[in-house]
Formats: C-alpha cells, sequence, structure tokens
C-alpha cells in the first residue's frame, strides 16, 4: 500500500480507500449504463452477440473516462482523478502533450 501512496503521491489511508471505492463504483456504474443504451438501439446479447459485446465495451471506454472524473469530484478526490485521466489519454494517444 505504501508503495502505491508514493506513486500516486497521496498522504493517507483514507485518502488510498476513497480512490479504490471511487474505480470500484464507476467500472460498475459504466458497465451498467451500456447495458441499457445498447438496448435503446435494439441490440440484445441473445439475438446478436457478434455485435453486442463489442459495442457495449466500445460504448463503456467514454463512459469510464467521463464517470471516473465526476465520481472523483463527489468523492472530494477531483485532482487527484483529473491528473490521472490526461495520463491515461496520454498514454493512449488521446491527448496530445
Amino acid at each position: 500500500m505504501n508503495r502505491l501512496k508514493e506513486k500516486w503521491q497521496i498522504s493517507s489511508n483514507l485518502q488510498l480507500a476513497i480512490i479504490f471505492i471511487v474505480f470500484a463504483i464507476t467500472g460498475s456504474t459504466a458497465s451498467k449504463i451500456a447495458a441499457p443504451v445498447v438496448h435503446f438501439f435494439g441490440i440484445y446479447s441473445e439475438t446478436n452477440p457478434i455485435l453486442y459485446w463489442p459495442l457495449r465495451i466500445i460504448l463503456i471506454f467514454p463512459l469510464y473516462q467521463v464517470l471516473l472524473v465526476l465520481f472523483g469530484w463527489i468523492f472530494g478526490q477531483f485532482k487527484f482523478f483529473w491528473a490521472f485521466e490526461k495520463k491515461m489519454l496520454r498514454r493512449l494517444r488521446i491527448l496530445k502533450d
């Protein structure tokens, strides 16, 4: 745990716990939201799994990015998650330096 705290430049175990909670809530929420969106377009896993699953996974990615910053803000960790988001988007070459 100390290694993560050093890497992420955070000082308390409470802040580390909040960050883990935000990651968990964000992933679950993005996954939950993606299913009804895909269903809205009339695509269901039972009838068209070859289209359903790739579309749902592609949809989860941008939802996750937005929700990560939103939940980070709600939990008082906006600064950490904004920096984390920018770093991730730079590594994916979506955001330029």
